[in-house]
């Protein structure tokens, strides 16, 4: 008899199908997995310890670039946690906004993990149908910031600015011309809000079209059910959040047990599977698509009737308008201060989560009085899901990595830090 025995394949750092700069060393047997260890750090930018140096308000960009496919939500976190520390509420219209931009991340987020995941498996059309969706909501970003990924958009006690009133339109040139440019800007002749509406109406269409191509393909079943099971008692134990443990058949979702910004005024559903494997997460994923519809939908009506400010009246913590800054002595001053001194929060410590796309967001800070964080950590959904890796794939095959990888939507950015 042949003697057998295990090897030791190294998956990544680099593999396209890594999603990032993961490293796992496997032990095999023959092509089934009987250990996996996840080898992380390798896109570790020292977040937490940099944010340490600087005023609050100069921490946000970092915030953008750690989940960097849901820029906003990771915002949101960071903001709601200073927010609380130093004891204001942004208004109401301003929630609204926080709200609607979250739920337009989260589309952009999953339309990135389904375009990703697809093409890991071997389907590729759903992945050029996906980034065709995201060039538009990525739009509505840069119409909002000017950037169109990291948009240090939300600020403590509110938003940068209220939505635009003119959307951006293409300019002919020469690879664009004539009725091509017409045809681009159709849905840019009104207002940010009347573009994000264009694109409500046309979404869930969108969303039976990467239905079509994927929920009953026997090829993606065979690749997706079954694969990476996990029971609801354990997803629980594994401090599993967002839609994989909802895909364990556990209802928990942040923005209904733990509500915040304008979500208890808003109507959706929290979808949830029954299996615990790939095949579920991934439904849960398109059901989601359709419920964050459904949200900025109703985000849209609220805003076109209720005007008013999105940011607190309190030049300690919200710079003065720029007109005003120009003009008049005090509001310069107030101005100079925050941005180069910031404020300073009372002594205390402050734990703030969302329900970022990927799972429970959270920024845990510990202030000493002073205009910096004394401590800042980040609770990174993908960390704890990633630790579960080796339970996950032990027992399948080599291929099957692939999938339970993509089914975690992991970012490396958040995990290393």
């Amino acid at each position: 008899m042949p003697e057998i025995r295990n090897y030791t394949l190294n998956f990544g750092p680099q593999h396209p199908a890594a999603h990032g700069v993961l490293r796992l060393v496997l032990e095999l047997d023959g092509e089934v997995i009987e250990r996996a260890d996840p080898h992380i750090g390798l896109l570790h930018r020292a977040t937490e310890k940099l944010a340490e140096s600087k005023p609050y308000n100069q921490s946000i960009p970092y915030m953008d670039r750690l989940d960097y496919v849901s820029m906003m939500c990771n915002e949101h976190g960071y903001v709601r946690a200073i927010e609380k520390l130093i004891g204001i509420e942004a208004p109401i219209r301003a929630q609204y906004i926080r709200t609607l931009y979250d739920e337009i991340t989260r589309i952009l987020n999953h339309l990135m993990w389904l375009g990703a995941h697809a093409l890991d498996i071997g389907a590729m059309t759903v992945f050029l149908y996906a980034f065709r969706e995201r060039e538009d909501l990525m739009d509505c970003y840069e119409a909002v910031s000017g950037a169109r990924m990291h948009a240090a958009y939300y600020r403590p006690g509110g938003v940068y600015r209220d939505l635009p009133e003119q959307m951006p339109q293409y300019q002919a040139s020469q690879w664009v011309t004539g009725r091509d440019v017409t045809q681009r800007n159709e849905a840019r002749q009104g207002s940010l809000l009347d573009f994000i509406e264009d694109f409500t109406e046309r979404f869930p269409a969108l969303v039976d079209e990467y239905e079509t191509l994927l929920t009953d393909n026997r090829i993606w079943k065979q690749r997706t059910v079954g694969i990476g099971v996990v029971s609801p008692e354990r997803a629980m134990q594994l401090g599993f959040t967002g839609p994989m443990i909802r895909g364990s058949g556990i209802p928990w979702d942040l923005r209904k047990k733990q509500s915040y910004a304008a979500y208890d005024q808003v109507e959706f559903d929290i979808p949830v599977g029954v299996n615990g494997d790939c095949y579920d997460r991934y439904l849960v994923r398109i059901e989601e698509l359709r419920q964050s519809n459904r949200i900025i939908r109703q985000c849209i009506d609220w805003l076109r009737a209720n005007p008013g400010p999105v940011m607190v009246d309190d030049y300690k913590v919200a710079a003065p308008q720029r007109a005003d800054m120009k003009g008049d002595m005090e509001s310069l001053i107030h101005h100079f201060k925050l941005f180069t001194e910031g404020y300073c929060p009372p002594a205390g410590e402050v734990y703030a989560a969302v329900e970022a796309p990927k799972g429970e967001f959270g920024c845990y800070i510990i202030s000493d009085g002073t205009n910096k964080p004394y401590r800042l950590k980040i609770r990174a959904p993908g960390f704890a899901h990633l630790a579960a890796m080796d339970e996950l794939v032990k027992g399948h095959m080599l291929a099957d990595v692939v999938a339970v990888i993509g089914t975690m939507d992991v970012v490396f950015g958040e995990i290393d830090r």
